[in-house]
């Protein structure tokens, strides 16, 4: 294990591995409990949702190794997804035929703090770029703008 790598921790209310961390806690809205799985280097929980009331219908039920393990896939799954829908936002790509010529453009939005940047690349099917571009992040990428550009001989869009 590495040093800056917590110890596993096996509790009834507190489990963790060396990536996640599974907490039983009060549910602020009502008399039952909730879970909130948090990432190791995050600060906020990937995932937090109801858990089971115990036996006695007063007390969480225990924290085990299935449980665990559930979360752990249930909270990367949430991660992935958010991770994909951040991906699709930034990177849009449309196919335009130009001259009998298929084209691939897409605009890739890099967000900052200061202020985006965007660009538009074209690729023919065999991935040669065929041209560059900077762009606005509000740039609209659809295949009337793809053509267009395309048409202009990738010239800069205004």
């Amino acid at each position: 294990m590495l040093e800056n790598t917590p110890e596993p921790v096996h509790q009834d209310r507190v489990w963790s591995d060396e990536r996640w961390t599974a907490r039983v806690i009060k549910n602020e809205d009502d008399d039952g409990w909730a879970v909130a799985m948090t990432l190791h280097s995050e600060s906020e929980p990937a995932l937090v949702g109801p858990w089971t009331m115990g036996r006695d219908k007063k007390n969480p039920k225990p924290l085990d190794v299935s449980a665990f393990n559930t979360l752990v896939k249930t909270a990367s799954e949430v991660l992935r997804r958010h991770e994909q829908q951040l991906f699709a936002q930034l990177n849009h790509h449309v196919n335009v035929t130009v001259q009998g010529r298929r084209i691939r453009v897409t605009l890739t939005i890099v967000p900052d703090e200061e202020g985006a940047t965007a660009s538009l690349v074209a690729e023919d099917n065999f991935g040669e770029e065929l041209g560059r571009a900077s762009v606005s992040p509000t740039f609209k990428l659809n295949a009337n703008s793809a053509l267009t550009w395309a048409e202009s001989g990738f010239a800069r869009p205004v």
